[in-house]
This record gives structure tokens, sequence and C-alpha cells, in this order.
């Protein structure tokens, strides 16, 4: 179950950009890293020196720790920076990460690439990477349309394997009733659509009101 809002953080642009010049190279390292470990094909000994490089860096990293995850601090603080995130998230190395475009229609697309660190059935993205995704572009569907919601139900047809490479999500706003909202998404690969998608989104109980008193 997803939680998707609009985005509100108040910090100044110029300090947001300061830190993801920071993170995003080091998210892209170990972005490559987790590829190169499932498609790396060097000799032993360099599989254990990269192993002691790994363990170097994991213990600079480890020196000073976050007590709150960035979306907790989200929630507590009212900014909305969703960098910790599977799917979109700057600072998260497992994102692929996509990055979606949307308008106040509801509608949302992304073009991205998914490597080998997806792979189930063989040279196919994995189907619950499918899935994951795209609920992600259903959620930036509903809250592009100024009904952000929390995921209910995700209904998934998988029409052909998905081919790992370059691939690409539309979503729309389907329909609305009261505090639900209906999207519908399609993957698409260089054959056509391999999966569709249709979720049932929740207006979260703090902003049902506001958002309902404008109807």
């Amino acid at each position: 179950m997803n939680w998707h809002l609009p985005d509100a953080d108040e910090t100044p642009a110029a300090e947001v950009e300061r830190e993801a010049a920071v993170w995003r190279p080091l998210a892209e390292a170990a972005r490559e890293l987790v590829d190169l470990c499932v498609m790396s094909d060097v000799e032993e000994d360099e599989v254990r020196a990269a192993q002691a490089d790994v363990e170097a860096a994991v213990a600079r990293l480890r020196k000073v720790r976050r007590t709150q995850t960035l979306g907790q601090q989200h929630l507590t603080g009212g900014r909305r920076r969703p960098w910790g995130n599977p799917v979109i998230g700057l600072r998260n190395p497992i994102a692929p990460p996509l990055h979606v475009t949307s308008d106040a229609t509801g509608r949302a697309e992304t073009r991205f690439h998914c490597g080998a660190a997806y792979e189930g059935p063989p040279g196919l993205v994995h189907g619950g990477v499918v899935s994951l995704i795209l609920d992600q572009v259903l959620g930036h569907s509903v809250g592009a349309a100024g009904r952000p919601g929390m995921t209910g139900t995700l209904t998934i047809v998988y029409r052909q394997g998905t081919p790992l490479g370059d691939l690409r999500v539309e979503a729309w706003i389907d329909r609305e009733d009261g505090i639900k909202t209906w999207a519908k998404a399609h993957m698409i690969g260089p054959r056509g659509v391999t999966a569709e998608a249709e979720g049932v989104f929740i207006l979260p109980r703090a902003i049902r009101e506001r958002l309902l008193d404008r109807s």
C-alpha cells in the first residue's frame, strides 16, 4: 500500500540541489554496483578486492545513521522529498530510478530502463517489479489530478513478458466517486503493451474534508 501526496517541500531550491549533488552520484555508483554484482565476470581476487572496498565504504557511511527514514521525516516535518522511494528515490540504489511527468488532468508518463538486477524469468523483468512500477505511476496520476491517495486495491493483467531494457509507462484517471479514485496504466515494451493495471486509491483522512469541500 503506497501513500501518494503532492509535492510540498519548503526547503530552498538551492539547498535541495546542493544535497542532491552530494547524494545522487553515490546512489548512481551504488546502482551500478548492484548491476555489476549480477553481471560482472571478473576473477575471484578482483571480487574479494571489490568486497573490501565496499566494506570500507559501508564503514564510512555507518558513522552517522539517521534516526528517521526520509519518508518519516516528511510526515513529521511537512516536507515532500521521496529520495528513499524504491521506484523514484534519488538516494535509493534499487530504484531504476523513474522520472515521472504528469499534468493536472491526471495523465502521467515515464520512460526508464530495467537492467539485469530486475530480472525474474530469463531476460524478463520480474512480475513484482512490474507491479511496483505500475503502482507508483498510478499514484503520480491521482496525485497530479489533486486527489492523492493510498492504494486500496491494485489489479495487474500481464499480457506478455516484459523484456529487460528500455520501457515506458502511461497512466490516467478513469473515474472518481467520493473518497475513491480509479486510475489505469499500462507498461509498454518494444513489442507493445506488456502489462495493464487498475488501481483504486483512497483519500487519506487528513485531507478528505479539504478536498471534498471543493467539489
